[in-house]
């Protein structure tokens, strides 16, 4: 059930970076988009049981708080580009 050897991948690669900067300022872009998807579909799968993913949830909280703190070190807000 865990998906561990999947968020390995960078949440915040080069052409992450290059999507989020590109985008227009009313266009919303998650690159934990996936890791969210993953924890909706184990919720469906389950029923709801929040106990049964929260490997899911872990990852993506993970994979988010990653993100944060890369824009954060370079100087970029979460919410708007720099």
């Amino acid at each position: 059930m865990s998906s561990q050897g999947e968020s390995n991948t960078d949440p915040w690669d080069k052409e992450t970076k290059r999507k989020f900067q590109n985008k227009s300022t009313s266009q919303f872009f998650d690159p934990c988009q996936e890791a969210a998807a993953r924890s909706i579909r184990c919720l469906n799968r389950n029923g709801g049981d929040r106990a049964m993913c929260t490997d899911y949830f872990e990852a993506y909280r993970a994979c988010k708080k990653e993100w944060i703190n890369k824009r954060k070190k370079e100087g970029g807000s979460v919410f708007f580009s720099s």
